[in-house]
């Protein structure tokens, strides 16, 4: 009679466990960094064969936690390389966001459900390589208002 009573109680335990922490994507330390020293790379101009990395949302300032969407797209029968994705805060000195956002990276895109991140405004950079080698890249601005 004791062991059921333990193992129900166990097992209410695992039931009521708290629900899932949001990712963090950008610290509090991370934001306070200093912003990055001269131009930030544009977007190409020109007729290109590379991949396109497109940033879908949020739109204008999300409070945090946010949905981050982007997606991919390849040219001319080629594939995107899921492991060439690179994220990359720029600050002085940039900050790699990839380990953060490798698990929510697909062929067709990143979907990160709930993105953490402290209020502000974060300018990041998203590089890909689909199967010819070719480089896409985009830079956006993600802007988190104060809860």
């Amino acid at each position: 009679m004791k062991r059921t009573i333990l193992l129900g109680l166990a097992a209410a335990g695992l039931l009521c466990s708290e629900p899932s922490r949001a990712t963090q994507l950008i610290t509090e330390e991370e934001a306070k960094l200093p912003p990055p020293k001269g131009a930030v790379a544009a977007d190409r101009r020109g007729i290109l064969r590379g991949p396109k990395v497109e940033f879908v949302s949020p739109g204008e300032s999300v409070s945090s936690p946010m949905r981050l969407l982007l997606k991919f797209e390849s040219f001319g029968g080629t594939k995107i390389d899921p492991d060439s994705v690179k994220m990359i805060f720029l600050r002085t000195p940039n900050v790699d966001l990839t380990p953060r956002v490798k698990p929510f990276v697909k062929a067709d895109g990143i979907n990160m459900q709930d993105a953490e991140l402290p209020p502000g405004e974060y300018t990041v950079r998203v590089d890909i390589k689909d199967s010819d080698g070719r480089l896409g890249t985009t830079v956006f601005t993600l802007k988190v208002a104060p809860k």
